[in-house]
Order: structure tokens, then sequence, then C-alpha cells
């Protein structure tokens, strides 16, 4: 199995720090988020019980954004959560979010596919450029499920998001500039 198929392994010591067990250095809540942002499934185990901590750490990471005003979940659907729990078995709730996720990042990969197939418009001026546009807007609407989205504009060391938020101008406005040329 390669590497990024399996899950990266990351213990909780008890003093509750993290460690990533393949770089075998210790990794922040924030580390953890980026490597699920970047396509890679983890699980967290407590090294003493072996217990799985994956999901509550999934739900702190979840609610750390949510309280830094990232919101992405609409306080019905909050609601909606909240309720589920309530029912004997969890009700419905959690296979029709896992359908509807599945169905996203199918919906997401075979529009790529299609972008990127043979046809007419590919002859088209700018339809790169437009390609590119279209690409960073799944990534954003998305949250980066099929990877590679770091998230909402938050520079990281090297400045990569904000020179990808320039070369994504600078595409749209060469776009702009092709389209108001052919009309």
């Amino acid at each position: 199995m390669a590497e990024q198929d399996k899950p990266l392994l990351i213990k909780r010591y008890a003093s509750r720090r993290l460690y990533n067990t393949e770089t075998s250095d210790y990794v922040t809540l924030e580390d953890v988020a980026g490597f699920i942002r970047d396509g890679r499934e983890v699980q967290i185990l407590d090294l003493k019980t072996g217990d799985d901590l994956t999901r509550q750490y999934l739900l702190q990471i979840i609610a750390e954004h949510e309280s830094r005003g990232e919101n992405v979940l609409p306080v019905n659907v909050l609601n909606d959560l909240v309720r589920s729990y309530m029912v004997p078995g969890g009700g419905v709730m959690p296979q029709f979010l896992q359908a509807s996720f599945d169905m996203l990042r199918d919906s997401q990969s075979k529009m790529m596919e299609n972008m990127t197939a043979i046809n007419p418009m590919a002859q088209m001026p700018g339809f790169e450029a437009m390609k590119t546009q279209q690409e960073a807007f799944l990534k954003a609407m998305t949250g980066g499920m099929s990877g590679g989205w770091t998230g909402g504009g938050e520079d990281n060391d090297s400045g990569e998001s904000e020179d990808d938020l320039n070369t994504i101008k600078r595409q749209l406005a060469e776009l702009q500039e092709k389209l108001s040329k052919l009309s």
C-alpha cells in the first residue's frame, strides 16, 4: 500500500502532545488539519491505552475553526447534527452526510475530468486560465476535499497562498482581457 493511501499514524502521549510517527516529531492540531486539507487521512491513537481518538480530534479541529469565525456549517445544520444525537442509533444523518460528501467529491472529480477531456472549448483563447480559476473555485468551495487547498488565505511560511492569490488575480485579468477582445 502506498504511503499516502494508509492513514498517517499520530500518537498522543500522556502529556497530550501529538507525535507524527512518519517524521518522528511533535505536531500541533493545526498541523493535523493541514495534513487532512492536503488529502491525507490521519489516525490518532492514545499511546498508553491504544484508544482511537481520531473522531475527538477531528471534532476539535472543526470547533476551533468555527470559534475563530471560519463558519462553514450553518446553524441549522449544527442544530440538525445535535438532534441526530438524540435519535437512538443516530438516525440517518451519518449516512446522509457520508453520501453527500461522496457525491460532492465524485462530482468535483468528474467536472475536472470533463474540463481536461478533449472538447472544443479547449481551443478557445484563455481556456487554461479559466480552467485554473475553476479548479481554484472548486477547491475553495469544497474545502480542499480532494487535496491541495491550504485553507482560508492564511499565509504559510513560504507565502505560497499570497503567491497563489496573485497568480489567480493575474490569470483572471488575462482572461477578462481575452474575453473583451473576443467581443
